[in-house]
């Protein structure tokens, strides 16, 4: 069958919206009709070549739409069953899996880059018959597209596609770093610094959780706004004109500095001043993703040792789609999980080298594709 999907043929360049050849589903695959796409900037880390990730390969992996085909050996959904996509899909037979890690699972994990699915072939073809790798096993900026059955998570009917696409990365991985990670506690004071789509579910995560002082950080001051207006800051700071560290420690008790910083951004600069801005005793977790040749942070190691400070690193925010999924769904429906108000901007699949210009200029919060 044909399909339209975003290709990426060369780092830094526009994506290339092209019909596709799409094979079949095999024996343990689905075919999706994609019905909506979050826009994520994992995937604008792979057009800027800063993940090595191998071309020619189709974008996407927030995605949520209906099966309309499964595989002779399928037993988790049917056709017509509603589903939302996991990037890290999970095995659930390794050492990671059956720990409660999935997310970082042996058997899958250290293909997400190089976008093959199982069996070492492509499911996509252009016109000249050049396989096309999948993103995360996924590439679901696609209007259809053949996954693994462990890619898919089965949703409720009633759930509308745009909103919960989100979930399937930015939400979870931002969400999940506060409530799962870090484990917020009641009363405990928090810094989110960068407050783009992944910042405000981090924000939201530390609310529920029961955090009484949520800072926002970011230099952006519609993403500020809109922090204290939907997503539970308390207070904001604007990092051109305030300095990050000093207002957390003027915010806070006896200038201690926050029991939790989140750090989305990922640049030294910034996860320096996050650690810098805990407490003693306190977190820093890092959620953003850096170019995976760096090295170096400017910091001073004493200070996890004297200050008796935790660093830690979140993927996925910790979340186990099996079982997360439907929490953060309920969590959605009772008004708890903000996802309609993240939603800057909604595109066309032609429209997506727009989409992702916005998220370079930092227009949006959050911008979805939709393909109904």
């Amino acid at each position: 069958m044909k399909t339209r999907a975003a290709v990426l043929y060369d780092f830094d360049k526009p994506l290339r919206v092209e019909e596709l050849e799409l094979d079949e589903p095999k024996a343990n695959e689905v075919l999706v009709r994609m019905m909506a796409n979050g826009i994520c900037g994992s995937d604008l880390h792979a057009i800027k070549a800063e993940l090595p990730v191998s071309l020619p390969m189709a974008l996407g992996h927030e995605g949520a739409g209906i099966v309309e085909k499964v595989g002779s050996a399928v037993t988790k959904v049917k056709p017509g069953d509603h589903v939302i996509t996991v990037y890290n899909p999970f095995c659930n037979a390794c050492e990671y899996c059956l720990t409660g890690t999935p997310y970082l699972c042996a058997n899958w994990s250290a293909g997400t880059l190089e976008g093959i699915l199982p069996g070492g072939d492509f499911r996509m073809r252009n016109a000249n018959g050049d396989g096309i790798r999948q993103w995360c096993y996924l590439g679901t900026l696609s209007e259809h597209a053949v996954l693994s059955e462990m890619s898919v998570i089965k949703v409720d009917d009633d759930l509308p596609f745009a909103p919960i696409s989100l979930v399937a990365c930015g939400g979870a991985t931002g969400f999940g770093a506060p409530f799962n990670r870090a484990k917020v506690q009641p009363g405990q004071s928090v810094l989110v610094l960068g407050c783009g789509g992944v910042g405000s579910f981090a924000l939201q995560g530390a609310r529920v959780a029961g955090a009484t002082t949520i800072i926002a950080a970011d230099r952006n001051d519609f993403k500020l706004e809109q922090a204290k207006l939907h997503f539970g800051a308390t207070h904001t700071i604007n990092t051109e004109r305030e300095d990050v560290v000093q207002r957390c420690k003027e915010l806070t008790r006896d200038g201690q500095g926050v029991n939790h910083a989140f750090e989305v951004i990922s640049t030294p600069e910034t996860i320096g001043q996050a650690i810098e801005a805990t407490a003693k005793a306190g977190t820093t977790t890092i959620i953003g993703m850096m170019q995976m040749d760096h090295v170096g942070v400017p910091m001073n190691p004493t200070m996890f040792v004297a200050l008796h400070k935790t660093l830690y690193g979140s993927l996925y925010g910790a979340s186990i789609p099996q079982a997360d999924f439907a929490r953060y769904f309920d969590m959605y429906r009772s008004g708890q999980l903000k996802l309609d108000e993240a939603i800057t901007r909604e595109y066309t699949l032609d429209q997506v080298n727009d989409a992702f210009a916005d998220v370079v200029n930092g227009t949006n919060l959050r911008g979805v594709v939709r393909f109904d």
